[in-house]
Formats: structure tokens, sequence, C-alpha cells
């Protein structure tokens, strides 16, 4: 994952509530376990309307979506299109479970902010001006003096920040799993599967 310190940059103020994981990505993209080109689907249906925030604010990192964002199946695909849209932030009154923790898995940061704020951060997106992540900081901010602070759990902040997903954690403790294992052999070889080796 690529790491997360501070992003600032133009936002697509899209706001609409309770958006589902087959508006984000339709099932008919669903045909590929590669994430490469998943962007040209995310919000299809919305997209056709020629006049749409998505295509009007391309290349915006930052999303504001409305209440219970990501909500419906549990696609892995919808964190992927958003990605690979560029879209690195997403910010929301609240989010589906399930969505959440794909999009953490992801490197997708979503930031969780009282509905007055996401609001106010809705108007600076549509007037055109940055809006300021700062996760080590945990804080949003625009150039308008606005501050918005968010809760972040600190394994997950961690993670985001030092660009590792849970696997990454893992294959950087390797050290510690191959002195484990070779302990756990010479302690008790039956456990470890080594009884038969053992003569």
């Amino acid at each position: 994952m690529q790491p997360f310190t501070t992003l600032s940059g133009k936002a697509i103020p899209f706001g609409a509530a309770n958006i589902d994981t087959d508006v984000i990505i339709p099932a008919r993209f669903l045909k590929t376990i590669s994430r490469a080109g998943l962007g040209k689907g995310a919000f299809a249906a919305l997209r056709e309307n020629p006049d749409n925030v998505f295509d009007a604010h391309a290349g915006a990192p930052i999303l504001i979506a409305g209440h219970n964002f990501g909500c419906g199946s549990s696609r892995e695909h919808a964190p992927w299109a958003l990605g690979d849209l560029g879209i690195r932030v997403v910010i929301s009154s609240g989010f589906a479970d399930i969505f959440a923790g794909n999009a953490f898995k992801n490197g997708l940061l979503l930031v969780t902010l009282p509905p007055d704020a996401v609001d106010r951060l809705l108007a600076v997106a549509q007037e055109g001006q940055p809006i300021t992540v700062d996760l080590e900081n945990q804080v949003v901010t625009t150039p308008f003096q606005d501050r918005f602070e968010f809760a972040m759990d600190p394994f997950r902040k961690q993670c985001l920040i030092s660009g590792q997903d849970e696997i990454g954690l893992t294959l950087g403790m390797g050290n510690v799993i191959t002195a484990h294992e070779a302990r756990l052999v010479a302690e008790r070889p039956w456990i470890a599967g080594a009884a038969h080796r053992v003569s």
C-alpha cells in the first residue's frame, strides 16, 4: 500500500446517502480479479449523465459522500474501483462496516465526521477549493480556517501511515516467526509435526 500521511486536493462533492457497492461498481464490471481498470466502471450508472460530478472533478483524490456509504454487498471491488479512480479518501457521516474493513485493507482512508461538518466540506468542494486531510494529526482543514478532528483506530492509522496492510505486517515479522517455529520444533516436535522426522 502507498503510505498515507497528509493529502491536499480538490474533492468530489457527491453527498448522496445510502450509496451501496453496486452503485460504486456495478456487477457487470466484476468479471476480473485485477484492480487495474476498475475505475472506468466506478459509479457507471451515475456517470451516464454528462453533467455528473465524478467526471466534472476527474482526478480529485477526495470524495465527500452522504451517510451510510458502501452499504449493500461485501464486494472488495468497491474500494478497488475507488482507488483506480484516483480516490484516496472518502469523507462521510457514516460507513457500512464491511465496506470500511475492505477499504482499510486496500489503503483507502475513511474519515467519519458529523453531518454538519460533511455539509460544510461539500460546500467547500462545490466551490472548487482544496481540502486537506492530515491523518497523523487526525484533522481535516480548508482554506477558510475550517478544522474538523476525526477519530481513528490506532492500528489502522499506523498501517495506513506506514503503508502496510496485514499481510505486509506479517511478512515484516519474518525473523520472529522463523525463530518461533525453530523453537517449537526443538521444544515440542510432536506439535510442530516433526515427530516423524526424529529418529
